[in-house]
């Protein structure tokens, strides 16, 4: 078991960002592209419960990871703070289908584009998605060397949120009137 400590900002730009991880000295790690597929049951349980299942496919050039993953509810804490347990699988068929015999369906598709960082012992994430924007994600190994990051970078002022993509995506399509559960850059 991994519990994932994170702060999720949301920015008006990542040009200003990446350039001040530049000028902090960190390594640039990669540039994917993610499709997360989360599942649910039909009456929404693991929603309603603040827990998510979730199947991503990560592409980075030519390479292809697909990783199954469940997160816990949230935690108190100053930043966003739950379980999280991952499994690498290899057929992203055979996965959906194990999940629908145990009577999980697709419930929400969306794309993420990520460039990684790494900065004093924290992943930082610059992140693209339809419908809301660019977002920074500080995640690390305690609330604070997040926030001593999140210092580095001139967003000690922007305020986080704990609500995942998901969670905002959906609302986003629903104020939108939107029934379509799949979302693509």
């Amino acid at each position: 078991m991994h519990v994932e400590i994170e702060a999720k900002l949301k920015v008006d730009s990542l040009h200003e960002v990446e350039g001040r991880l530049a000028e902090s000295g960190a390594s640039f790690v990669r540039e994917v592209v993610q499709t997360d597929w989360y599942f649910d049951t039909a009456g929404r349980e693991l929603t309603r419960a603040d827990k998510c299942l979730r199947l991503r496919v990560e592409k980075t050039g030519s390479r292809e990871r697909l990783v199954l993953a469940y997160k816990g509810p949230k935690e108190k804490d100053d930043f966003k703070k739950r379980q999280e347990d991952e499994l690498e699988v290899n057929d992203a068929a055979a996965a959906e289908s194990l999940l629908g015999g145990l009577g999980y369906r697709k419930a929400l598709a969306f794309d993420k584009r990520r460039r990684l960082w790494s900065l004093q012992g924290c992943e930082v994430a610059l992140d693209e998605l339809p419908l809301l924007g660019v977002f920074v994600e500080i995640e690390g190994p305690d609330s604070g060397t997040i926030a001593q990051v999140q210092a580095m970078l001139a967003l000690s002022d922007v305020p986080h949120t704990t609500d995942s993509y998901a969670c905002l995506i959906g609302r986003e399509l629903s104020r939108r009137g939107h029934g379509q559960r799949e979302v693509h850059l």
